[in-house]
């Protein structure tokens, strides 16, 4: 199993950005699907996740700013980011949630 992040870079407040997580091995339509970040000092959180159902959960933090997405046919799993703020700077991360595989994440930077 591999799960590919891209998508991530320099952006200033209130930019976007949309990551992407590629997966081989794995097909995400059958199972819950997560981004989780990681800020330096701070724990692993979660941002969203998609169940195999399609159903979403958002981390409060990001509640109305961030969407998550999947695309069946491209097998790949998607986080809209809106609004960005200077503390979404993290490692962003793209997990199988129960599975327990995970990508090598992608950095986000939000400053001016």
């Amino acid at each position: 199993v591999q799960l590919v992040e891209s998508g991530g870079g320099l952006v200033q407040p209130g930019g976007s950005l949309r990551l992407s997580c590629a997966g081989s091995g794995i097909l995400f339509r059958h199972y819950q699907m997560g981004w989780y970040r990681q800020a330096p000092g701070k724990q692993r959180e979660l941002v969203a996740k998609i169940s195999s159902g399609g159903s979403t959960n958002y981390g409060d933090s990001v509640k109305g700013r961030f969407t998550i997405s999947r695309d069946v046919p491209k097998n790949t799993l998607y986080l809209q980011m809106n609004s960005l703020k200077p503390e979404d700077t993290a490692v962003y991360y793209c997990t199988a949630i129960v599975l327990g595989y995970w990508g090598q994440g992608t950095q986000v930077t939000v400053s001016s």
